[in-house]
């Protein structure tokens, strides 16, 4: 039933000629799949007759206990109303643009313990969903360099208005200020309102995480991704020039403040790719991840792409024992 390499993602075969036996097909395997993800971290499910986002919505469902709505979020996604809670589509983000290895909001308090993704139209070129051990790239960072993030977490400043990346009233889920001035003093998020309306926050984070079922030690964070030397050169200078170096729409430190050099993000960013499993997507693929033992990404395409993404299972860090405290900074 499962191919597993070390080399590449574990598969599992699926024969289902209809939307009603894809959904069939996909509850009478469940614990089988879940335990496949236990085992190797993710697992792809391929044969599935995934066309339309109900029938993704499904099979998503039939795989989760529980679904989770997106909050902190650092890019536009539409909300797949009636389909189940946690249901949406794939981040709206520039597709000559890669996403760059994380894990799934490791900056908030409350995060998804599985991602889910199911392929309805895969690109005509690229837009592979990658993945990457979490244990192995701990394993083969520096010493000195996740000591410092263990001991110190790492820092994330975003800078909401309205012309770059996603306004505060949908990241946060309400155009009510006090509401969102709740959620940040209830999630220790410092916030910051300016004369225009825009908001600034900053918080601080464990790096490394325990996973909750098995104790492993998991480089659990968006530090390469949301740093701005991993932005594209012209980007980053336009932004730089736009707004500031201090008003760039999102930004990573370590915990301290102290601010991070180009060679420590392309390091981290070179032993992510060391350990990057890859498989393009097929018409009907249905990709189940472990958030916290796998990173993902995703890389730049052609053509049209529409991938039907499940958030489930939510964790809260405090069950991670993480190595500092989550602080408003």
């Amino acid at each position: 039933m499962s191919t597993p390499h070390a080399s590449s993602i574990a598969l599992m075969e699926a024969a289902a000629a209809s939307a009603a036996e894809a959904v069939g097909w996909i509850a009478e395997r469940r614990e089988a799949i879940r335990a496949q993800v236990a085992e190797h971290g993710a697992v792809l499910i391929r044969g599935l007759p995934l066309t339309a986002r109900g029938t993704a919505a499904g099979a998503i469902r039939g795989i989760v206990d529980r679904g989770m709505a997106e909050h902190e979020g650092f890019a536009p996604r539409e909300v797949y109303e009636g389909h189940g809670e946690g249901i949406h589509s794939s981040s709206q983000w520039p597709p000559d643009q890669p996403m760059c290895m994380h894990n799934e909001l490791s900056y908030t308090r409350h995060f998804p313990g599985l991602m889910l993704f199911a392929c309805l139209t895969p690109p005509t070129r690229g837009g592979i969903t990658a993945i990457a051990d979490t244990r192995a790239v701990l394993r083969d960072l520096p010493g000195g360099l996740v000591e410092r993030f263990e001991s110190t977490g790492w820092r994330l400043t975003r800078n909401y208005n309205p012309l770059v990346g996603v306004a505060w009233s949908q990241a946060f889920g309400t155009s009510n200020r006090a509401a969102v001035e709740r959620y940040c003093e209830q999630n220790a998020i410092a916030f910051e309102w300016d004369a225009e309306g825009g908001l600034r926050t900053s918080q601080s984070r464990a790096a490394v995480v325990h996973h909750p079922r098995t104790g492993e030690r998991c480089w659990f964070n968006q530090i390469a991704f949301l740093n701005e030397w991993t932005m594209a050169p012209d980007v980053r200078e336009f932004l730089t020039l736009e707004f500031g170096p201090e008003g760039l729409p999102f930004n990573t430190y370590y915990g301290d403040g102290t601010p991070l050099d180009e060679p420590t993000v392309d390091l981290i960013n070179e032993v992510y790719e060391a350990h990057t499993l890859r498989e393009p997507w097929q018409r009907g693929d249905l990709m189940v991840v472990d958030n916290i033992r796998m990173a993902h990404s995703r890389e730049p395409y052609q053509g049209d792409r529409e991938i039907v993404v499940g958030l489930g299972d939510p964790v809260r860090l405090d069950d991670c024992h993480p190595t500092v405290p989550a602080t408003a900074c």
